[in-house]
């Protein structure tokens, strides 16, 4: 059997036009704003005349912690959208973009694989309605501004040496964590320290994916805390009069994208944090304009659940005052294996003791989503080498842990093999037995959040700051930040901050390097061990091997 790879079977699709797409949502023709044949945004004139329309359930899909043995998380979301869309349910999807850092870097795309796809699958991650270029240029902008006020005299008594808002590119760039600029005498400004961050990382990107729309979005752009002054009262980046320019920059990527799946259902693609260093969802505004247009829909958060599903329940929910009525973790069977200690060379081989040894990952997991009142199904995601046993182990295990795992084949046969994976999250969805609610109150002091999440999430022992990161912390207090959530950056690949550390670690402890906090978008983000928020490139990039055949297309993306 000739097996066709993702991009192959992303080209062969049968796509309908975006006007065609946006009918099955009940979104008129003249409300698509088109970007060639196959994508559009929706217009705000739409999505504000939705107000007062009852919601349909959402559902998240999250997953174990990342592992070089691949999960299929996105996967997975666009087999179980389409999956219910087969079995009646109107249904839309909603995901984030993809960054062209890691396209370059490591990771690929970011639109599912196999049967199970978004498209166009190629534009959606180089460029596609040029979000990311509008988010940077906005973010730069404000970091043009600062620097320009101070040359021109500094009326706002900026101290050159608080200055925390930094700037930021799409693509991983190591060589640009941490620079001078202004150097070359008088006419370049002044020298100073500073750095870049990846725009995924950017605040104004979790603006934008938390506001409701243009106006709520200049009122956060406007409330970003871009300096301090030598008494350490705050700079606003409303001081600068730079949030009207900036919420122009960004008034079409606050409208969202909608796409289709390689079965033509909707979905909405939107916004762009990363997970390990930002709050890992797609768009609230996209979030919300699918839940009043689908009976379902299905969303995912990145990462693992210790972080993804964490910031959704606890930043993305909390703010947007949404209510999931399921979630679905996805795990593989070779997954559970290498957290069992099987080295990815010997995968192939059936191994139940390790599938058993690694399943502690799967059960911690489980039970943190349990704790939010959530309802949970997992979903196996079926590799050709998988075995009975090894199936049946995990299904046993979890089973253990009150819940039930069904064995997904939506790579190999689309939402067709995502059909059980459907009636099980209906059947939970309409059983009404969500109860939903943040790990912790808004009230709680900042570090005892943090401690919080340390201790019930990771099972960390302690959580360990320098005095200035508690001071710090303290003081956001007091200037009336302390209601604010936090937005932990961490490895993605372990509970602890050693990414090497799988399993399900108990007892560790949870160094926090740097405090940050996000005014505009609201929140602290707690930078902990050594997670870098400006990544860097792998010894062999991905972008060595892409490049344009002699038909034009592109090859090696994916």
């Amino acid at each position: 059997m000739i097996v066709k790879t993702d991009i192959e079977i992303a080209r062969a699709a049968k796509k309908l036009p975006i006007a065609l797409i946006g009918a099955k949502l009940g979104i008129p023709n003249e409300q698509l704003i088109p970007y060639g044949h196959d994508k559009a945004k929706v217009s705000r004139d739409f999505i504000n005349g939705l107000d007062g329309r009852a919601q349909g359930k959402l559902i998240l899909v999250t997953a174990i912690n990342p592992t070089p043995a691949g999960e299929g998380k996105t996967t997975t979301t666009v087999g179980l959208g389409d999956a219910l869309a087969r079995v009646g349910k109107k249904t839309a999807i909603c995901i984030r973009e993809a960054s062209l850092g890691p396209n370059f870097g490591m990771k690929g795309g970011a639109a599912g694989g196999g049967y199970a796809q978004i498209v166009p699958m190629e534009e959606m991650n180089l460029h596609f309605t040029g979000d990311f270029h509008a988010i940077t240029s906005a973010h730069n902008l404000l970091s043009a501004m600062i620097d320009n006020h101070i040359y021109w005299g500094n009326s706002l008594e900026i101290d050159e040496r608080r200055i925390v808002w930094r700037r930021v590119m799409d693509m991983n760039d190591r060589a640009l964590r941490d620079i001078v600029v202004g150097l070359g005498g008088v006419s370049n400004g002044f020298a100073r320290q500073t750095g870049f961050d990846i725009t995924v990382a950017s605040e104004v990107m979790a603006i934008l994916c938390l506001s409701k729309d243009l106006e709520d979005l200049q009122e956060r752009l406007g409330s970003i805390v871009v300096a301090y002054r030598r008494d350490k009262t705050p700079v606003y980046c409303s001081d600068l009069k730079a949030d009207g320019a900036m919420t122009v920059l960004l008034k079409d990527a606050l409208q969202p994208n909608l796409v289709q799946t390689l079965e033509n259902t909707p979905a909405f693609v939107h916004g762009g944090p990363f997970a390990n260093i930002a709050h890992g969802c797609n768009s609230v505004i996209a979030t919300e304009t699918a839940l009043k247009l689908a009976d379902y829909v299905v969303t995912e958060a990145g990462f693992g659940a210790d972080l993804g599903a964490e910031k959704f329940f606890d930043i993305k929910c909390r703010k947007a005052g949404l209510k999931p009525a399921a979630a679905v973790i996805v795990a593989t069977v070779r997954a559970m294996k290498m957290n069992g200690g099987v080295a990815k060379a010997d995968l192939g081989s059936e191994n139940v003791a390790a599938v058993n040894k690694g399943c502690p990952n799967l059960g911690r997991h489980i039970a943190n989503v349990k704790g939010f009142g959530v309802p949970v199904v997992v979903a196996i995601n079926h590799f050709t080498s998988d075995t009975e046993a090894e199936i049946a182990a995990v299904r046993a295990y979890v089973a253990k842990q009150g819940a039930e795992a069904v064995l997904c084949k939506h790579w190999a046969e689309g939402g067709a093999g995502a059909e059980e994976l459907a009636h099980k999250v209906i059947a939970l969805a309409e059983a009404g037995a969500s109860a939903f609610a943040p790990l912790y109150p808004d009230d709680m002091g900042l570090f005892d959040k943090i401690d919080t999440i340390a201790r019930r999430i990771y099972h960390a022992g302690e959580v360990i700051a320098d005095s200035s990161v508690r001071d710090q912390l303290r003081a956001w207090e007091a200037a009336g930040y302390g209601h604010f959530p936090i937005c932990m950056a961490k490895t993605q690949y372990s509970f602890s901050t050693d990414p090497n550390l799988r399993g399900a670690p108990t007892g560790h402890t949870l160094p926090i390097r740097e405090v940050r906090l996000s005014a505009g978008a609201g929140f602290i983000v707690v930078i902990c061990g050594e997670i870098m928020t400006m990544p860097g490139l792998p010894k062999v990039p991905s972008a060595e091997t892409i490049r344009l055949n002699e038909d034009g297309l592109v090859v090696g993306l994916f």
